[in-house]
């Protein structure tokens, strides 16, 4: 039998429209639809009847893609919707907002994000200071080169609590940002008039669109480390950046594309260019021509001077086409890798590696191992052959180019072409015919 106390729990469930199934649990997150207007007073009625522990605040930080995923992932944060406040004498829709006459009209819409929160699980003050730290409050109606009203920074506050937080937070931060060189926040602290969902595809944009980039446009300096440098941007030593080819990847925290690039390509690189990864707030001493306010952002260095860059996420076979360019430039080994070339017989690369000592050969690019030798073998062809590759290190593709019937062997990480694979080895073995010149060789002791 249920007891009072179950009972009434599920009367008042269903008298704010939740259903609880058997194994589901249930949210108490304001149900914010698309297109439905939600007012201050309608926020805070509605949180008072769900918990006395969830609370919502309403932040605009510029484009609202990035800064929905980041409050996201915070613990704590219950949801997140994407939309429009702070606006008056138009319709809260993107495609106005947007107009150019609209862009510098100080009673646009604002882009902003609901946040729902557990106020047990996570505070205001830790949700504010992230805020602060997301963007750069010292900037008017601007974040990057997002231009406009629709960009301000603001905080819009439901209470006489969060008022008073709202101030404290700010005070602090400005402190922080007086030490590290910065001017006067520019952020709006205001009462919430009413919040308006934005369109449904702006909703979880970064998931549904996996391949681009996420605006970062913090300053650097954070509550974190204020204790010992007073708020100072975190300054590493970048003097082994000067020297040399290096690949800098622009980083952030919460930022989903920068985490699948790591998954996709930088966790598995063994190439022989280190690859370093930097905050935006931490390339001093770069000569850096591109746009920094994106990750990730891929940047080819050479002594401190960027060659190129690539604003956004990457996949391998698109880097490491990248990194040919750069690391061979226009020479014999980038034709074969990315033209499905072939070495000239006996070529010069060939002769310094058929008689190596013992060890493996490994992809130019990636520094993935290939081929081992002690699976070598002279075939009197003028390229190198193997009767094996290393085990799961490369693809193979049919090739009818020239009119003939092969089979092409492809690097499985960097996906560049390495020769062919045909049935003629010793002892009715494989014979890997594989060229030279997109292998680089590493001596048994150091692999």
């Amino acid at each position: 039998m249920l007891s009072k106390i179950s009972i009434f729990s599920i009367i008042l469930m269903m008298a704010v429209g939740f259903t609880l199934l058997p194994g589901k649990s249930f949210s108490t997150a304001p149900q914010v639809k698309n297109g439905q207007t939600i007012k201050a007073l309608d926020i805070k009625t509605n949180q008072a009847m769900m918990s006395s522990n969830t609370d919502s605040i309403v932040l605009g930080l510029g484009c609202f893609w990035g800064a929905e995923k980041r409050f996201e992932q915070m613990a704590g944060v219950i949801d997140v919707v994407s939309g429009y406040a702070d606006g008056r004498g138009l319709e809260p829709a993107y495609q106005e907002i947007i107009k150019r006459k609209h862009r510098f009209n100080p009673n646009n819409y604002a882009e902003v994000i609901h946040v729902t929160f557990d106020r047990d699980s996570v505070s205001l003050e830790t949700l504010l200071k992230r805020f602060f730290e997301m963007h750069d409050p010292t900037l008017v109606n601007r974040q990057g080169n997002d231009v406009g009203t629709q960009y301000r920074s603001t905080i819009l506050f439901n209470s006489e609590q969060q008022q008073s937080i709202s101030q404290i937070v700010k005070q602090r931060f400005q402190l922080l940002l007086n030490d590290a060189g910065y001017g006067e926040i520019a952020t709006i602290i205001k009462p919430l008039d009413a919040f308006h969902p934005a369109e449904e595809y702006h909703q979880d944009y970064i998931a549904k669109n996996p391949n681009g980039y996420c605006p970062d446009h913090s300053t650097g300096v954070t509550f974190s480390n204020s204790e010992n440098n007073k708020g100072a941007v975190t300054k590493l030593d970048n003097t082994a950046l000067l020297q040399g080819k290096k690949i800098v990847i622009i980083d952030s925290e919460f930022c989903p594309y920068c985490d699948k690039f790591k998954q996709d390509v930088a966790n598995d690189y063994k190439g022989s260019i280190p690859m370093v990864f930097r905050e935006a707030s931490q390339l001093h001493e770069l000569k850096i021509t591109s746009p920094t306010w994106a990750t990730p952002t891929i940047l080819f260095m050479n002594n401190g001077v960027e060659q190129f860059g690539i604003q956004g996420y990457v996949n391998a076979t698109d880097f490491y086409k990248a990194l040919g360019y750069f690391k061979l430039g226009e020479s014999e080994a980038f034709n074969v890798a990315f033209a499905k070339g072939t070495d000239a017989r006996f070529c010069k690369q060939y002769e310094l590696f058929k008689n190596t000592g013992d060890g493996v050969f490994v992809d130019k690019l990636s520094g993935e191992p290939l081929f081992d030798t002690r699976y070598r073998f002279n075939s009197g062809t003028g390229w190198l052959s193997f009767t094996q590759a290393v085990e799961d290190s490369v693809i193979y593709k049919k090739d009818y180019s020239y009119g003939m019937q092969r089979v092409e062997v492809r690097a499985k990480t960097s996906d560049i072409h390495l020769g062919h694979v045909f049935n003629d080895g010793p002892n009715g073995k494989p014979r890997y015919c594989i060229n030279a010149t997109v292998l680089d060789f590493v001596p048994r002791s150091e692999s």
